[in-house]
């Protein structure tokens, strides 16, 4: 029925050419890009093969040379497009279609390591239970000058002013506004991939600007999210200035986060499990949260995945540095948005911008998940600031897999192979981080020692 359905779409669009795409560990798109016929042709005969090891690549674009997560011999897997996923690609001048694939191997079991395979590891074990986990996305990014030489620090984009922010325009109507020409072309290029994003709003850095979604299926989300940094970096080229993710760009404003708003419904019944019937919070809701503050710490890598993330995530900068929850107070790990007991949900705003999508939904719920099985208690929300509590969250991208590696119940969850490969493609990119010199030790070491 599928073949039938791309048919239909290729030709209706008149598309030239199909584009095939992944999400690798970091969540950068990779992939092929065929003639409607190659592909065609390639979904009914396992054509679509890439290595396996395109889910071992770093940041850096370079194969991890020393992983026991995948074969030695460098073996071919096949990718299956999802049919619910193609869309247009509205910034091309040709009728260019692209669509999202899960990967197999070649006796058709899935490539475990993949991480939408991860993701949907994890929603089934939701499935089993009979729960349906929702969840929405806050996604932020600057908008800054291109950067050719990066020894330079960034530079804020410049918007129809002319001029600089001079600083932070949290909910700034006109900040936000100064960015119209590209902004438009976000929402108009989104509705024509049909991804549901809803609001804009003007963050609290120069040239900051977020943009939330609207409650969804978890996987259904992570593609939206995954295509949408796409769309968002090619809006921001098209007006000569850069889009970025990463969590911490600026050496003295915000980083960018993503958080990511949590909720469980009863699959059979379509009711939020997380209140009673007198509205009241449930016990699965409180255990959902005592899982997420026990485990955390140890999923902290794949919602902090870069060294630069931890930049992000240090006391007064507007990111949680423990796991602290509350009722609405943005300076924990797990707020809980004031609502009505339909929409009672927690918030998971310790995952930065440059995390993967699947990745970041996958642990969220999988610590969730781990609270409500193992019926773990959360701790007396905190009042004030959490801010005056212990920095307890790992400070360091090393700590971070470390406390994953020693976490059996997590590794459960998410995999043995995949956390083995992940592992390995974070080590490798924390060795060629370590061989760079950087401007502050040019600055300040150079002729002082």
């Amino acid at each position: 029925m599928s073949q039938a359905k791309f048919e239909d779409y290729i030709n209706s669009n008149r598309i030239s050419e199909v584009e095939c795409l992944v999400a690798d560990m970091s969540g950068t798109a990779r992939g092929k890009i065929l003639p409607p016929k190659k592909f065609l042709k390639g979904i009914k005969s396992q054509g679509l093969r890439v290595p396996e090891e395109v889910f071992t690549l770093t940041i850096n674009g370079r194969f991890v040379s020393d992983t026991d997560a995948v074969s030695d011999s460098a073996i071919d897997i096949y990718m299956q497009p999802d049919v619910d996923t193609i869309r247009l690609v509205p910034w091309y001048t040709e009728p260019t279609a692209q669509v999202i694939c899960d990967a197999y191997h070649l006796d058709d079991k899935p490539v475990t390591i993949s991480p939408r395979s991860v993701l949907r590891r994890v929603l089934q074990l939701y499935k089993d239970k009979g729960w349906k986990p929702i969840v929405a996305p806050e996604l932020e990014f600057y908008l800054v000058k291109k950067n050719i030489d990066p020894d330079y620090p960034l530079d804020p984009a410049v918007g129809r002013s002319g001029r600089k922010e001079a600083g932070g325009q949290a909910y700034g109507i006109d900040a936000a506004n100064d960015f119209d020409p590209i902004v438009e072309d976000i929402y108009d290029w989104c509705e024509a991939q049909e991804l549901d994003v809803d609001t804009l709003s003007h963050e609290s850095g120069p040239a900051q600007l977020e943009i939330n979604f609207n409650h969804g299926d978890p996987l259904e989300l992570a593609d939206q999210v995954f295509l949408f940094k796409r769309t968002v970096r090619q809006a921001a080229l098209k007006h000569d200035v850069y889009a970025t993710f990463m969590a911490k760009p600026h050496e003295n404003e915000p980083g960018s986060s993503m958080h990511i708003h949590q909720s469980v419904l009863d699959a059979r019944t379509g009711k939020n499990i997380f209140a009673d019937r007198d509205g009241k919070p449930s016990k699965q809701f409180l255990n959902h949260i005592g899982g997420l503050q026990r485990y955390l710490a140890a999923a902290l890598p794949l919602f902090a995945p870069n060294v630069n993330s931890y930049r992000r995530l240090v006391p007064e900068s507007d990111a949680p540095t423990n796991v602290h929850w509350a009722v609405d107070n943005r300076t924990v790990s797990l707020r809980v948005p004031s609502s009505d007991p339909a929409n009672l949900r927690v918030e998971n705003r310790v995952a930065g911008a440059d995390s993967n999508p699947y990745l970041a939904f996958a642990a969220s719920l999988a610590c969730g998940y781990l609270g409500m099985t193992e019926k773990i208690k959360p701790s007396e929300p905190v009042t004030g600031s959490a801010y005056r509590y212990a920095h307890t969250l790992p400070i360091s991208l090393d700590e971070a897999l470390d406390k994953l590696a020693y976490t059996k119940a997590l590794r459960n969850i998410l995999g043995d192979q995949f956390c083995e490969a992940y592992n390995d493609v974070k080590y490798q990119e924390m060795q060629h981080f370590r061989r760079t010199i950087s401007a502050w030790e040019r600055e300040y070491l150079l002729l002082n020692v």
